[in-house]
C-alpha cells in the first residue's frame, strides 16, 4: 500500500471517528475541545489556563473560549490561585465532574462500538500500532 493511499485511509478512519464523537456529544452541547478540557480536568483537579492550553496543544486565546463556554454552562469556574494572586485557575464544578464522567463512559461505548467491527485480535494489533506511533511522536516532540 502506497504512503499516502495509507495516511488518507487512515484520516478518513479518523474523520469518522470524530463524527461519531461529536453525535456522542450532543446530550451535553459541548464540542470535542470543550470535552477534552473536561476529560483533562477531571484527571488533574485544576489547571492554570495557558497549562490547560499548553495540555490541550492549542492556543491561550481558543483556550479561554473554551473554558468561557463550560463555565457558561456551569461546568467549570475560576478560582483565584493561592500561589500567585495574579493568576486564576479552572476547577471542575460537581456538575462538571458528573459530566465529565458520563462524556467518558459515552467515548467509551461509542469507541467499543466504532471498533467492535474488528476481531478480538485485530484491535490488539491496532493499538499496539497506534502505541507505538504515538510514541515516535512523543519521542519527536517531547514536552
Amino acid at each position: 500500500m502506497a504512503e499516502q493511499g495509507l495516511g488518507e485511509l487512515f484520516w478518513a478512519v479518523a474523520r469518522e471517528l470524530r463524527s461519531r464523537t461529536r453525535d456522542a456529544l450532543e446530550p451535553w452541547a459541548i464540542t470535542p475541545s470543550q470535552s477534552r478540557a473536561l476529560s483533562v480536568l477531571l484527571g488533574d483537579e485544576q489547571h492554570r489556563l495557558s497549562d490547560l492550553a499548553e495540555r490541550l496543544r492549542i492556543a491561550p486565546r481558543s483556550a479561554t473560549e473554551v473554558v468561557d463556554h463550560l463555565e457558561r454552562s456551569g461546568l467549570v469556574e475560576r478560582r483565584p490561585d493561592p500561589a500567585d494572586r495574579r493568576a486564576t485557575l479552572i476547577v471542575l464544578t460537581g456538575r462538571g465532574r458528573a459530566a465529565a464522567d458520563d462524556i467518558r463512559a459515552a467515548r467509551i461505548i461509542e469507541a467499543d462500538r466504532f471498533f467492535g467491527r474488528l476481531e478480538p485480535a485485530d484491535r490488539t494489533e491496532l493499538a499496539r500500532i497506534l502505541h507505538l506511533l504515538q510514541e515516535g511522536e512523543q519521542a519527536a516532540n517531547p514536552g
